[in-house]
């Protein structure tokens, strides 16, 4: 018994000097951790944008001065929204949720790191005005203390308050005044329950969330809060169903400041940095901005809502947009991204393949052309540049979706499950892509085969120098050099008689896809993407409520397009676009071609006549090579008994010379244009063919051919015409 009491004893002194020591860590640790009420009330969020010559072009105050709200004035449902899907205990524990915190540090070991946070709406106001964002043990005691400390000084109305006024909501909205009148043009006193909502769903990834950009998302994630609600009692069953069934109706307010867009990209882009959005004050963000191109894109005359954006090498020099970088259905945009590149890569396709454009069934789905027209076999590089859309669904099924999808996510994008189908090919996508990733997708081509997210946000420094962010430029590959070099020559070949033919005449290379999505009623989406080896130019024409339009990307899309080449390149050229490497170029057969829509290999023999080069992937060469003349072959030619002879039907006759034999002795040698006939005596015959081919030098003969027996009845009269019996006549009389 005294052993036992001996060893407890030693077992409580040691866990005593732990929880000591424990202790005192945590006050050393946290000795310098001090409440500021100022930052609390009032934080400073002041920073300076540069633009690419390093000019400033704003002063932007991200302050939520005179934009507070008092929790008093918000009906009850905003407030519910925000403690049902942040904190649910808000009002009940004294700053920690202990039994949070507890799951979310095992949860931590687990993973290996602090992906966990099991942060209280105290914690989350301590954490965004007095602390970094590091995850780490001493910024995570330092939240606990001043949280503590939090709890004592203030009533927890007024910690919520606070918390309303200081939270990013995106888009750079600090605080719900400040979100409510972006996002719904409103006060916030004035939020209905699904606004409420749909502001609480952001916090947790505005750019993600942003209703502007990801509409359906934004949907879901508003519905999501909604179900908190209801699961906390703050709303009832009937409440929660019609509130799902409303739409966001989200509504940011028009503005006609100069860089407008560009700046409020420049602020989302803050997401993507890692660049923590609390704690900016005194920081300079230098970006890609040019000035003049900006004001050029932002004075043109649009009817209706537009995306316009001009990128070159990684960098976004231009932008603006009526929709805030919406997501919309890319139409034939998609093609050469999601199909024809990934098909010549996966070696099934080269521009000159030729695919059969006609009516066809896919399980039910029947894809049509935009003339409603089918036109044959055509080629890739027709397909393309006359955007068709069965070749493309067509190249796809042979590509296979889960293919496409390989490449696709080389780019960032991300197919949803009920995407994966083969509408993908004309762009039938649930979210589809905002401009910004398309034109950053078509800049893979001109760059050989390498993906990067082009940037607003070339360095973030701080207010005494430090760069805490700079664009590393990171580069993926995507596409074969040799892929890229093809789509350069197909999408050249677009604007030079294709959909983006109003481009055409400039004397330097524009590669061009022109896309457009509606029905017999009108168009909602009017897409036209050109890129030159110095820039990419994207615009997106169309109505954000999906309204029906006249117009076309080749038509008013191509227009602007060209306005912006013409400021460009007004005093110089950019230079040509690689169409070349990565490939080789080879000699087919041309008849095989033409006339049965085959690509083989030339033969060696073969003369000028029966060759056409092209250009193929490097070591995508067809594996079939022609014998035509090396070893002269033909069908067995149809034999036929007339009145007047014998006709034997040859084929190959532009080539080929024969031997013809009747009854095993020669009675022809040489050019036959089609028709053999021959006048036999009346009788049983056996004829033989043998085609030969002459290059001027020597004779190749192929292989002779027996042809099945006739009999002839010789009437008396020649195969040929008899001459008239003029003899017994007068010549006076003819």
């Amino acid at each position: 018994m005294a052993k036992f009491l001996k060893i407890s004893l030693v077992i409580l002194l040691c866990i005593t000097a732990v929880i000591a020591a424990a202790f005192a860590a945590f006050f050393i640790i946290t000795k310098d951790a001090k409440l500021d009420e100022s930052k609390l009330i009032n934080p400073d969020q002041s920073i300076i944008i540069v633009d690419d010559d390093g000019n400033v072009v704003v002063n932007a105050s991200l302050s939520s001065k005179n934009k507070s709200v008092k929790l008093e004035n918000l009906h009850d449902y905003t407030i519910d929204a925000f403690i049902a899907s942040e904190d649910r205990t808000f009002y009940s524990h004294n700053g920690l949720n202990y039994k949070r915190m507890v799951k979310a540090f095992f949860k931590n070991i687990a993973a290996g790191s602090f992906k966990e946070g099991a942060s209280t709406i105290s914690q989350q106001l301590i954490k965004n005005t007095h602390l970094s964002q590091d995850k780490t043990i001493k910024r995570k005691l330092n939240e606990i203390k001043l949280t503590k400390k939090l709890e004592r000084r203030y009533s927890k109305d007024e910690i919520l308050e606070m918390y309303l006024n200081t939270i990013y909501f995106g888009h750079n909205c600090y605080g719900l005044q400040s979100a409510a009148q972006f996002y719904f043009d409103k006060r916030a006193e004035e939020l209905n329950l699904t606004e409420s909502a749909t502001l609480v769903g952001l916090l947790t990834s505005p750019n993600n969330f942003s209703p502007f950009k990801n509409p359906e998302k934004s949907l879901n994630r508003r519905n999501t809060v909604l179900k908190s609600m209801l699961t906390c009692g703050y709303i009832d069953e009937a409440t929660y169903n019609e509130a799902i069934k409303q739409p966001i109706n989200a509504k940011k307010p028009v503005s006609g400041e100069k860089n407008y867009d560009y700046l409020n990209a420049v602020l989302d882009e803050l997401e993507e940095t890692g660049v923590p959005v609390y704690g900016l004050s005194g920081c300079k963000i230098k970006t890609y901005l040019k000035p003049d191109l900006q004001a050029k894109i932002e004075n043109f005359d649009f009817e209706t809502d537009n995306s316009v954006i001009v990128t070159s090498q990684g960098c976004v020099n231009a932008y603006k947009s009526t929709i805030n970088g919406a997501k919309r259905q890319p139409g034939s945009t998609i093609k050469p991204l999601a199909v024809y590149a990934p098909a010549i890569d996966e070696k099934l396709i080269n521009p000159h393949t030729k695919v059969l454009d006609e009516k066809i069934n896919f399980g039910g789905y029947s894809p049509e052309n935009y003339d409603k027209k089918f036109h044959g076999y055509v080629s890739v590089t027709e397909a393309i540049a006359h955007s068709y859309n069965v070749p493309a669904v067509k190249t796809l099924n042979a590509l296979t979706v889960p293919n496409s999808e390989k490449y696709l996510s080389r780019m960032g994008i991300k197919l949803e499950n009920d995407e994966k189908n083969l509408s993908l090919a004309l762009g039938g996508m649930k979210y589809g892509l905002d401009l910004h990733t398309l034109a950053d997708c078509y800049s893979v081509f001109p760059s050989g085969g390498f993906y990067s997210r082009s940037r607003f946000i070339k360095e973030i420094t701080t207010k005494d120098g430090k760069t805490i962010y700079k664009n590393d430029g990171y580069q993926n590959r995507v596409f074969s050099d040799g892929a890229c070099s093809l789509i350069n020559g197909m999408l050249l070949e677009t604007t030079k008689s294709g959909t983006a033919k109003k481009l055409k005449n400039y004397p330097y290379d524009i590669a061009s896809k022109t896309g457009t999505c509606g029905t017999e009623e009108g168009n909602t989406d009017a897409y036209a993407i050109s890129y030159t080896t110095e820039h990419t130019i994207g615009v997106w024409l169309g109505d954000k409520n999906n309204k029906r339009l006249s117009i076309t990307g080749g038509g008013a899309g191509c227009g602007y397009v060209k306005e912006i080449l013409n400021y460009l390149y007004s005093s110089h050229s950019p230079q040509k676009l690689n169409v070349s490497s990565g490939t080789e170029e080879i000699s087919i057969d041309a008849d095989e071609y033409t006339e049965n829509n085959k690509i083989i290999l030339c033969d060696p023999l073969s003369p000028k006549l029966n060759q056409m080069s092209i250009r193929v992937l490097s070591g995508a060469k067809p594996k079939e090579t022609s014998t035509k003349f090396s070893a002269p072959t033909i069908q067995t030619p149809a034999i036929a008994v007339t009145e007047k002879g014998v006709n034997i039907e040859l084929c190959h006759a532009k080539y080929y010379e024969y031997i013809v034999k009747r009854d095993n002795k020669v009675i022809f040698e040489g050019k036959i244009d089609k028709i053999f006939t021959d006048a036999p005596e009346s009788g049983n015959h056996t004829y033989t063919v043998t085609p030969y081919y002459n290059d001027g030098k020597n004779k190749i003969y192929g292989k002779e051919i027996s042809l099945p027996s006739v009999n002839f009845k010789n009437s008396g009269s020649s195969p040929q015409e008899q001459a008239p019996d003029i003899v017994k006549k007068d010549w006076f009389d003819l």
